[in-house]
C-alpha cells in the first residue's frame, strides 16, 4: 500500500556537454524530466533551450512511406550506429523518394485498372446494339449523349411529349436503369442535356476507341493485361528494394526515433548564458546507477532531493505492489493515481473487489467459467479487466462451494459436505426463509466492518499527508470513526442484545462530543495545525453552514453503510434467477431441458458477471474511495529511446 520512492535531480553544466547529458538520461530508461522553474525562485537569466525538432519530419515522412508500400518500420536500439544528422535526414528523403516512385506508380497503376473496368461494366450494356461509336461521332449535325436514365424518370419522358428532341433510346435495361442514348442538334444540345439532367441522367464518356461496344470491350481488355504486367513488375521492384534496403532503413529510423527521444529531453532545458539546467525524477534505488553513470561526464555538477520534501512539486507515481494486487491497478489507474504522501489503494481494491465479487456471484460452475473466459480475455485480447476476473472467478467457486451451488444445482456440493464435515445439508442455504435475514444482517455488518476499517486508513493517510484537520476531526477522522462506531455498536448492543450502554456518559462522551468536534473542524484544524488565522470570517454564517454538513454528513453515514445491502441482493438474485432456469429447463423437458439449462446458465453469467462487476466497482470507487482517497498523481513517464511519452 505504498508508491515507490523517487527523487528529483537537477543537473547544472557547460552547453558542450548537453548532448551527453541528454543521451544518458534517455538511455538510462529511468528519467522523467520536469520544469526546472518550477524548483528555482530566481528565474532572471533563465531561458528556454527553444530547439527546433530536426528529425520529427523525417520520422513522420518514413512512416508514411511504410503505410504506402506496405511495410512495418521497427525500431531496435542502434548500437554502435553513428550518422551525422545530414546523413540521417538526407538517407531518409532518399528512401521516402524511391518509395513514393515505386508506390505511386503502382497505385496509378490500379488506379485506371479500377476506371477501365468500371467503363467495361458500362459499356456491356450497349453490346448486341449494332451501334459504331466512331460513326456516330463523325455526326455534324446532331449530338449523340450515351449513359443511363433511372427507371423512374424513363417514365416521366412523357411529360416532355411536346418538345421533339427530347428522346430517350433505351438499349438494356437492368433493375433500377434503362441504358440507352439521346440526341439533339448542336444549337438545342444545352436545353436537351438541362432537361435530362434534372431527370438524373448520368452520361456515360465513351473510350476514344473505334468501333462497336465489343472492339471498345476487347481494347481495355487488352489494355488490362498490360497493366496488370506493370502492376507486377512494379511490385517485384518495390519488394526487391525493400529486401535491399529495409534492414538499413530500420537503423536509420530507429536512430532518428532515438535522437527524436533525446530532444524531448532538451524540451525541459533552460540555458543561462553558457550553462544549463536540466531536472528531473529518478527512482531512488536507481539514484547510484544514474549518478556514477553522470560523474563519467565533466563540468557538470548535480544534487538530488527525496520526493517526500518535495510534495509541492508532485513527484510523478511509481506503483509498487505484490503480483496479485498488481492486477488492481487498472481500476486504481482509472479513478486517477495516489499522491506521493497517500496511501496506495490497490491492496484495498484488491481485498475488497475480489471479496465482494465472490460473495454475490457464488456459484463453483459459474465461477470456473468466469475465470477461464477472464484468463482467454487476456491472453488472446490482452484486455486488463481479463486478468481481474481470473481471481474474481476464483473466489466465485469458493462461496459457490459454501452456498453449495453449481452452475445453478443446489444439491450438488451435498455429497462433498456429507464426505468432508459429516452434515447432511448446505452450509449456507440462500433460498431458506431464515437464511435470507441472516444474509440481509450480514450486508449491513459488511458494510460497517468496511466503512470503519477505511475510516482507520484515512486517518493513517490523513497523517501522512499532513492534513490533521482531517485525520482528527474529518467525517473520516478519528472523530468520525469514535461516532460510528459508537453510535453503531451502541444500538446494536441496546436493541438487539438488550445491554444497557446508551448511559448519558456513554453518549456525551462517544457520541455528542465526536459530533461537536466535526462540527468546528475548520476552525480546530487550523488551530493544531498552527495557522494564525484559525477563526472563520463570519461565524453565524459558519455555523448554519456547519450544521447542513453535518447533517447531511450523518444521512451519509446512513446511506453508505445501506448500501452494501446490494451484496446481499445480489445473492438472492442470483440463486432466484436461476431458479427460474430450472423451472423453463422443467416446463421444456427432454433434450429442451438441457437447452434452456445451458442457455440459462450462459445468459446468468453474462449478464450477472457484467453487473456485480459493476456495482462492486461502484461500491470501491463511491463508498470506500470517497472516504480515503484523493488520486491526483501523475504517472511516472520517463523518457525512453525510441518511445514517445504520453
Amino acid at each position: 500500500m505504498a508508491v515507490k520512492p523517487v527523487k528529483v535531480i537537477s543537473i547544472i553544466g557547460m552547453m558542450s556537454e548537453l548532448d551527453k547529458v541528454v543521451k544518458l538520461c534517455g538511455d538510462s530508461r529511468m528519467f522523467h524530466p520536469d520544469d526546472a522553474m518550477s524548483f528555482y525562485s530566481n528565474k532572471q537569466g533563465f531561458s528556454p533551450l527553444s530547439e527546433k525538432n530536426p528529425y520529427s519530419v523525417s520520422i513522420q515522412n518514413l512512416k508514411s512511406a511504410s503505410d504506402l508500400a506496405g511495410f512495418k518500420l521497427t525500431y531496435k536500439k542502434p548500437k554502435g550506429f553513428n550518422k551525422s544528422d545530414d546523413e540521417l535526414l538526407k538517407y531518409s528523403g532518399d528512401f521516402c523518394d524511391k518509395i513514393d516512385k515505386l508506390s505511386n506508380g503502382k497505385l496509378q497503376y490500379k488506379s485506371r485498372l479500377e476506371e477501365i473496368n468500371r467503363t467495361i461494366a458500362q459499356v456491356k450494356h450497349f453490346t448486341g446494339s449494332n451501334l459504331d461509336f466512331t460513326e456516330i461521332n463523325k455526326c455534324r449535325f446532331i449530338n449523340p449523349t450515351f449513359g443511363r436514365l433511372p427507371k423512374e424518370s424513363y417514365e416521366k419522358l412523357n411529360n416532355y411529349s411536346e418538345n421533339p428532341y427530347v428522346l430517350f433510346f433505351p438499349c438494356s435495361n437492368d433493375d433500377t436503369h434503362y441504358w440507352g442514348a439521346y440526341f439533339s442538334p448542336p444549337d438545342k444540345k444545352s436545353e436537351t442535356d438541362r432537361i435530362f439532367s434534372s431527370l438524373y441522367f448520368e452520361s456515360l464518356e465513351i473510350p476514344p476507341i473505334a468501333g462497336s461496344p465489343e472492339d471498345i470491350i476487347k481494347a481495355l481488355e487488352d489494355e488490362k493485361e498490360e497493366i496488370a504486367v506493370k502492376i507486377k513488375k512494379s511490385g517485384e521492384e518495390l519488394k526487391k528494394f525493400l529486401d535491399k534496403e529495409l534492414d538499413t532503413c530500420n537503423m536509420y529510423y530507429s536512430k532518428l526515433m532515438e535522437l527524436d527521444s533525446y530532444h524531448e529531453i532538451k524540451r525541459y532545458v533552460y540555458k543561462y548564458n553558457n550553462s544549463f539546467i536540466l531536472v528531473g525524477w529518478i527512482p531512488a534505488d536507481g539514484e547510484d546507477l544514474f549518478t556514477s553513470q553522470l560523474d563519467g561526464i565533466k563540468s557538470i555538477d548535480y544534487s538530488l532531493s527525496d520526493g517526500k520534501d518535495e510534495i509541492k512539486h508532485s513527484p510523478p507515481i511509481i506503483m509498487k505492489n505484490p503480483p496479485f494486487f498488481r492486477l488492481y491497478e487498472f481500476y486504481v489507474k482509472m479513478y486517477g493515481l495516489p499522491c506521493y504522501n497517500e496511501i496506495d489503494p490497490t491492496t484495498v481494491v484488491a481485498l475488497t473487489y475480489t471479496l465482494f465479487f465472490g460473495i454475490m456471484f457464488g456459484d463453483v460452475g459459474q465461477g470456473l467459467v468466469v475465470a477461464i473466459v477472464g484468463f482467454l480475455m487476456w491472453k488472446l485480447k490482452k484486455m486488463e479487466v481479463g486478468r481481474i476476473l481470473v481471481p474474481c472467478g476464483i473466489s466465485g467457486m469458493i462461496f459457490g462451494s459454501i452456498y453449495g451451488s453449481v452452475f445453478g444445482f443446489e444439491e450438488a456440493m451435498n455429497p462433498v459436505y456429507k464426505a468432508l464435515l459429516g452434515i447432511d445439508g448446505k452450509l449456507v442455504d440462500v433460498m431458506n426463509p431464515d437464511t435470507i435475514s441472516m444474509i440481509i444482517y450480514g450486508s449491513v455488518a459488511l458494510g460497517f466492518i468496511t466503512v470503519a476499517i477505511i475510516m482507520l486508513i484515512n486517518i493513517v493517510s490523513s497523517i501522512k499527508r499532513r492534513d490533521l484537520e482531517s485525520a482528527l476531526f474529518g467525517p473520516n477522522g478519528v472523530s468520525g470513526f469514535v461516532f460510528y462506531v459508537s453510535l453503531v455498536v451502541g444500538l446494536v448492543l441496546q436493541m438487539f442484545m438488550g445491554i444497557e450502554v446508551m448511559t448519558p456518559v456513554y453518549l456525551i462522551c462517544l457520541i455528542i462530543l465526536p459530533l461537536l468536534l466535526i462540527y468546528m473542524r475548520e476552525p480546530l484544524g487550523r488551530l493544531v495545525s498552527g495557522k494564525k488565522k484559525w477563526q472563520p470570517e463570519k461565524w453565524g454564517e459558519y455555523f448554519v453552514q456547519s450544521f447542513f454538513e453535518l447533517f447531511e454528513m450523518c444521512l451519509g453515514y446512513l446511506t453508505n453503510t445501506m448500501s452494501f445491502l446490494r451484496v446481499g441482493a445480489y445473492i438472492l438474485v442470483h440463486a432466484g434467477m436461476m431458479t427460474v432456469v430450472f423451472t423453463l429447463a422443467e416446463m421444456m423437458g427432454g433434450v429442451g431441458f438441457y437447452i434452456v439449462l445451458v442457455l440459462g446458465n450462459a445468459l446468468v453469467m453474462a449478464l450477472e458477471a457484467l453487473l456485480v462487476a459493476i456495482q462492486v466497482l461502484r461500491l470501491d470507487y463511491y463508498e470506500i474511495f470517497s472516504r480515503f482517497y484523493v488520486g491526483e498523481g501523475r504517472p511516472f513517464n520517463p523518457v525512453i529511446a525510441g518511445k514517445h511519452r504520453a
